[in-house]
């Protein structure tokens, strides 16, 4: 009973702060390895090195990563969510039979041409296709 009395009001809000920095700190380690390996524009030995650094230094590593690549976390995000309701737009129109017509879908290659997602080139091969 002497251990609880000890136990103050200040104590309970300090591992409360401690329990929430300690959740933080493990949702930033996996958002940054997330975002590590889900990188196109990071080669191989970049990726190696990335993880090694924040392995060996995990709060030096994490905070240096969102320093330098943070910036594009969220692009790189927005592209890959992007990409996926694409795919799952596209598969469901497959499933029920009804597929947009060609204007649309040039219309939203166009779009993604014009976000970035995909380049001219790439737009030009998926526009042969559809107009064949």
């Amino acid at each position: 009973m002497h251990v609880l009395a000890d136990y103050t009001l200040g104590d309970a809000l300090l591992t409360v702060l401690w329990i929430f920095g300690f959740i933080i700190f493990f949702w930033l380690l996996i958002a940054v390895f997330g975002d590590i390996f889900r990188s196109h524009d990071l080669s191989g030995v970049g990726k190696a090195l990335w993880s090694i650094l924040i392995i060996l230094m995990p709060f030096i590593g994490i905070f240096v990563y969102l320093i330098v690549r943070g910036g594009k976390m969220h692009e790189r995000a927005i592209q890959q969510q992007q990409a996926a309701n694409a795919a799952f737009t596209s598969y469901v129109q497959q499933a029920a039979g009804t597929s947009a017509s060609v204007a649309d879908e040039l219309q939203k290659l166009a779009a993604l041409r014009d976000q970035g997602v995909i380049t001219a080139t790439e737009f030009d091969a998926q526009k042969a296709k559809i107009l064949v």
